[in-house]
């Protein structure tokens, strides 16, 4: 029966079958010391000559990188072994030998990692970074199945934006014209009508000609959506649902953490609740920097580089100016000028990372604002009836997934963030 690597601890002393790769081989005279890995952890194996028989040891040294074998052996605990345990191997089959490996254990430059990123993956930073990511989406799940939401699936094919079609990928669906999605917020509003507390999670497309350490051209996004809900439960829910991934992430992933070499007192600093600061009072800190804006002005990544490097704990901005906001956005009743929205800024100068608000529910003031963004009305009067049968104030957000598995994991870039990057001139493998 074959054990896992991650379950040895629970073999010591029993003769255990391993299946995987070779990662890395040494020699040391009469013995053989082979890095195994099989996609849950790494393992010394250690052969000798008199354990494994003439054939095989010979067979050893024949194997080249990431070559497929069949390890038999019997664990034991080693403290100075990495995870301290070894395999002293009684039996090795070969399985594949693989050519030459062109990702060696030296340094290699990020072009050409990227062309090979279908091999790339196999490193131990990227595995930890895959592994990190994945507990991040268990964490996104939890929290919100455990909260009474419902998850809410949201079509990818739209015959409409949600904020103009300046940046969609555009496609032709049997004779008409479709849009691939750049967020489910507005199917997720139905929902809210339906089931009061949905969410939907999925990938997402958006045709920025953006090239920046931040940005992707598909990327996963989760979206919370809640009937009754106003800005300030909004920001409420996303603070508990910041705290919720990282307590998550350093309770069960500090073996990632410390293989990445993500230094974690940034993320134990983080507690509730975060800072709340408004539009106005970022310009102010912004204009202090020495960096050139104007109130009214949206922000870029060196703006929000600014704000959030002021803040230990990510940091909420709310009331943003109505003009620079989507249609959607509910206009805050004592300045009509802002709208009841807000975004939340990583810190260590990572920006946004969640971008939401309280949703326009009086159907003729929607009205308006779907003209004035020159918007065909005709393509939302299905979103026009949710204001037409038992409207009520509700509130959402949006988590971009990448961003977020890039500031936990302290990356400088999102390209390592998902399997396989998209970005404005990546498309393969």
């Amino acid at each position: 029966m074959q054990t896992m690597i991650s379950e040895i601890a629970a073999h010591d002393g029993e003769t255990v079958t391993l299946k995987g790769w070779l990662y890395n081989a040494r020699s040391g005279g009469k013995i053989r010391f082979l890095l195994l890995r099989d996609g849950t952890g790494t393992i010394q194996c250690v052969a000798s000559r008199a354990d494994v028989g003439e054939e095989t040891f010979e067979l050893i040294d024949t194997l080249t990188q990431e070559s497929s074998i069949v390890v038999t052996g019997v664990a034991r605990a080693d403290k100075r072994a990495p995870g301290g345990f070894e395999l002293d191997v009684k039996h090795l089959e070969l399985i594949g030998r693989a050519d030459e490996y062109p990702i060696s254990l030296k340094e290699h430059g990020t072009a050409f990692l990227m062309e090979n990123r279908h091999l790339w993956v196999r490193s131990r930073r990227q595995v930890a970074i895959l592994r990190l990511r994945h507990e991040i989406i268990r964490a996104i799940r939890d929290f919100f199945d455990n909260r009474g939401f419902t998850l809410y699936d949201t079509p990818i094919f739209t015959p409409s934006a949600c904020e103009g079609t300046s940046t969609l990928f555009e496609t032709e669906y049997f004779g008409e014209k479709a849009y691939l999605a750049q967020s489910g917020q507005l199917y997720a509003e139905s929902g809210a009508m339906a089931l009061g507390k949905v969410y939907c999670f999925g990938p997402t497309f958006r045709a920025e000609k953006s090239k920046t350490r931040r940005h992707l051209i598909e990327f996963w996004m989760v979206e919370p959506e809640v009937a009754y809900l106003d800005l300030e439960g909004d920001m409420e829910l996303a603070e508990d649902f910041i705290s919720y991934i990282i307590e998550r992430v350093l309770e069960n992933r500090q073996e990632e953490l410390k293989t990445i070499e993500r230094d974690t007192a940034p993320l134990e600093k983080i507690k509730k609740p975060f800072p709340r600061i408004t539009y106005t009072e970022c310009v102010d800190i912004i204009k202090k920097a020495g960096h050139p804006i104007e109130w009214g002005d949206d922000f870029g990544g060196d703006e929000e580089t600014v704000v959030s490097s002021q803040f230990d704990a990510p940091v909420m901005v709310h009331r943003f100016p109505a003009e620079i906001k989507a249609f959607y956005m509910k206009s805050d009743p004592e300045d009509e000028r802002l709208a009841l929205g807000f975004d939340m800024l990583a810190p260590e100068g990572k920006g946004e990372i969640i971008g939401g608000g309280q949703r326009e529910d009086d159907y003729d003031t929607l009205v308006k604002k779907i003209k004035a963004h020159n918007l065909p009305l005709e393509a939302f009067n299905w979103y026009l009836d949710l204001r037409k049968y038992g409207t009520v104030p509700h509130a959402g957000f949006g988590l971009g997934l990448e961003r977020t598995v890039g500031w936990i994991c302290g990356l400088p870039h999102v390209r390592e963030t998902i399997p396989f990057p998209r970005m404005l001139h990546r498309m393969k493998p």
